[in-house]
């Protein structure tokens, strides 16, 4: 029986009324204060708060149908299983201030367009495709996430003690921040931004596409083709492996980093590297705008566009033809004997080298 057909049988209990010709008959004439405050009851609608206030639990369930909780507002679901026969997808689509804990999902798109999510000590198989898209204001804590498409077109995201495996991860999300996490991804954080990355162990390719306003920190990312085309890029403390890196990027900073691979920081504008050591590094900085100074060696360098960079050493300096009509980089090395060979390269034209006093390491 609903609440309000309980309500309309306690009026009629109190005032004795009997339907009968269009005609009511009351048995005391004090019940009628009574019937007007369980009247206006029935008309008062239930506030926002009060609805949140009625708190759904589910517990210890599995369910496969489709949109099995769809649009469910200040729920809990723990111990529950999402999987079977009728393969249903969008369980938990359209949902509010839920706090999911020890979940599996195994079935298509459990998590679009929720918001105010908490998501704790889930499995999300890769059998959900895409787990969470359009979401806002998500918490991800010690869970695991697959599926070709985790997370994507979301706001203000964080993910805590993590393993995802997802190719495209992190697609066109803003606000952003990830710590302790590792990711598998061949194509992860494509056009996303305001994004803060702290002790994250990538492995992937072509990661950090377009994005902008990003933060790493105390990170290690084993990728390919990182940061092209990228804006206000900041990268501390962190290994970064890969070629290729950060080609047509704009403001990337690499702070305090151990940078691996070929033909790094090529077509860069605003590039900054302080303190870095480049390991493996041939072909560096080519038509690029460059203050970095280097710790250690650098294997190459050719034809930077204008800036400054400095080096213990440099295996090779190449300045040739195709080489920018106005360039103005400063190259320095702090071995004397290595700046030595530099300048009496064919491939180097030794005027580039600055002429003012500079520390020296002697070799």
């Amino acid at each position: 029986m609903s609440q309000n057909t309980r309500d309309i049988l306690e009026i009629m209990q109190a005032s004795e009324s009997i339907p009968f010709d269009n005609t009511q008959y009351n048995k005391s004439s004090d019940v009628g204060s009574r019937t007007t405050e369980l009247s206006a009851k029935l008309n008062t609608p239930i506030s926002v708060e009060q609805k949140r206030e009625q708190i759904n639990e589910f517990k210890d369930l599995t369910m496969d149908e489709e949109r099995a909780l769809y649009g469910i507002h200040n729920a809990t679901i723990t111990h529950c299983i999402f999987d079977g026969p009728r393969d249903g997808e969008s369980a938990l689509k359209e949902s509010a201030d839920i706090y999911v804990s020890d979940c599996d999902f195994r079935l298509r798109y459990p998590f679009w367009h929720v918001r105010d999510a908490q998501i704790e000590n889930s499995r999300m198989a890769d059998t959900c495709r895409a787990a969470l898209w359009y979401g806002k204001q998500v918490t991800i804590k010690e869970s695991h996430m697959e599926g070709i498409k985790a997370v994507r077109e979301c706001e203000d995201v964080t993910i805590e003690n993590c393993n995802i495996q997802s190719s495209e991860f992190g697609w066109l999300s803003h606000r952003m921040i990830i710590k302790n996490t590792e990711l598998e991804s061949e194509y992860p954080f494509f056009y996303s931004s305001d994004v803060l990355l702290d002790n994250f162990i990538l492995n992937g390719k072509y990661s950090f596409q377009y994005v902008k306003n990003v933060e790493i920190r105390d990170s290690c990312l084993d990728t390919k083709d990182a940061f092209w085309h990228s804006k206000n890029v900041t990268v501390s403390d962190s290994i970064v492996k890969g070629e290729y890196l950060g080609w047509y990027s704009e403001n990337l900073k690499l702070i305090r980093c151990k940078i691996i691979g070929t033909q790094p920081l090529c077509y860069a504008k605003g590039l900054i590297l302080e303190d870095c050591e480049m390991i493996g590094c041939d072909l560096a900085f080519e038509y690029s705008e460059v203050h970095a100074v280097i710790t250690g060696s650098i294997t190459s360098v050719k034809n930077p566009c204008s800036g400054h960079i400095s080096a213990d050493s440099i295996g090779e300096v190449i300045l040739d033809e195709n080489q920018s009509v106005d360039v103005s980089c400063v190259i320095e090395v702090r071995s004397k004997l290595n700046k030595e060979e530099i300048q009496n390269s064919d491939n180097c034209n030794g005027n580039l080298f600055n002429t003012k006093d500079f520390p020296v390491q002697e070799t």
